[in-house]
């Protein structure tokens, strides 16, 4: 791969989808790429880059999901999911008593394991929201990742990582050496292709958002920008959860950070208005998004 090659890869990567590369990270792309230039019978990364020069747009984003980083696995961390179980829901029950209705956004929703981790503490406290309309919204750059995700089916391997074992035997079914997860756990989960470098404000507004995991890989200014769209669609007592090395301080401040809970933060009262911007419908959000 020449330095030419690399740096139309470093930039096109960065604005397709915010993954910000250092100067020192050829090894990374040629790990990742020269399989995805045999696949599409060229002879390397060169070819490759000519391709995409000429207008293949399909190589493009093939080239672009082959380098997002896709490393998921349920309860990524344990810790987000005890505050979402014994803080974060409690809260929400009894903001939203009148409304009775919960919307969730995990953004870089990858093969599924994290909103379904969500969906299935949301089953196990089923009965203080019997007659609740819950929506988890899943999205994610990738397309391929969407549709494993919408399968619900996962390799032993995959289970076997952070699932605990009650959860297993109690949401999924063994067929051969796969696992798929329930269909009343899939239907709790409804999928979306979205770039976070775009306009996300078609979703609607969300009492919690989980985007973690996936800032880490953004220029500051990146992350500032995301962080400024996200307090746009935060509730004003919503909670907005990021991954353990991602924080708000210091980068924005359209965000606070929650009382006694690590990772969790609040839209800041001050820049918290979000005049003219309402809640949609499911139906709403599957037809802007299409």
């Amino acid at each position: 791969m020449t330095p030419p090659d690399y740096e139309y890869l470093r930039k096109l990567l960065k604005d397709h989808s915010g993954l910000d590369l250092s100067a020192d990270k050829q090894y990374l792309i040629e790990s990742r790429l020269l399989p995805l230039s045999r696949k599409c019978d060229l002879t390397g990364i060169s070819e490759l880059v000519q391709k995409m020069k000429g207008g293949a747009t399909t190589i493009v984003s093939q080239v672009v999901e082959a380098m997002t980083t896709n490393e998921t696995f349920f309860f990524r961390d344990k810790v987000p999911f005890d505050h979402f179980r014994d803080a974060i829901m409690p809260e929400v029950l009894k903001a939203r008593a009148a409304r009775k209705s919960i919307r969730i956004w995990c953004a870089a929703g990858s093969t599924g394991q994290e909103p379904y981790s969500l969906a299935m503490c949301l089953k196990e406290m089923s009965a203080a929201h019997a007659g609740w309309r819950v929506e988890i919204i899943a999205t994610d750059l990738s397309q391929e990742v969407l549709e494993k995700s919408e399968s619900g089916i996962y390799s032993q391997f995959e289970v076997q990582r952070g699932l605990p074992i009650q959860l297993l035997v109690k949401y999924f079914k063994q067929n051969g050496e796969l696992w798929q997860i329930n269909a009343d756990i899939r239907a709790m989960v409804q999928h979306r292709q979205l770039n976070l470098l775009r306009d996300f404000s078609q979703l609607g507004v969300f009492d919690v958002i989980f985007c973690r995991n996936v800032l880490i890989y953004f220029d500051q200014d990146t992350k500032v920008g995301i962080f400024e769209r996200l307090s746009k669609i935060l509730e004003a007592d919503g909670v907005l959860a990021l991954g353990a090395a991602e924080s708000v301080v210091g980068l924005s401040d359209a965000f606070k950070p929650y009382p006694e809970r690590r990772g969790l933060y609040r839209p800041n009262a001050v820049r918290a208005s979000r005049a003219g911007v309402a809640a949609m419908p499911l139906r709403a959000v599957a037809a802007a998004t299409r």
